[in-house]
């Protein structure tokens, strides 16, 4: 099982949880707010710190975190999207000082929620 980790008081971030369930047509990924209940057992399963300043994405057995997460889940979406694999011949330092720049600047520029949003009916079943 692929997860995607996010902040769920992040309105980019659910955002892009939204555009990324449109692209996931083959059920690739699932998603946990970090913020959650579910989220924080994920977390402590796989020895991850509380960090809800990065995307993570856990693949198996393996975990990713910033751009790395980014490149990784756009492997396993369809569409127009995926083209964001080929960041991986990028620096990562490069790659992840952008990824910083707008974690750190993302409640400034884009808001956040007061809580973690539900997910619809429809989506529900994507989410843990």
């Amino acid at each position: 099982m692929n997860i995607v980790l996010f902040d769920g008081i992040c309105n980019l971030c659910n955002s892009t949880v939204s555009f990324l369930i449109k692209h996931d047509t083959n059920n690739n990924l699932h998603f946990a707010a970090q913020q959650t209940q579910s989220g924080k057992d994920i977390m402590r399963q796989y020895g991850i710190e509380d960090n809800s300043t990065t995307v993570i994405l856990i693949k198996g057995d393996e975990v990713f975190y910033k751009s790395d997460a980014i490149i990784e889940i756009t492997k396993l979406i369809t569409g127009w999207p995926n083209v964001f694999r080929f960041g991986s011949h990028l620096p990562n330092g490069f790659r992840n000082l952008v990824y910083d720049f707008i974690a750190k600047n993302r409640y400034r520029l884009f808001g956040k929620r007061s809580i973690c949003s539900t997910p619809t009916q429809t989506n529900m079943k994507k989410f843990l």
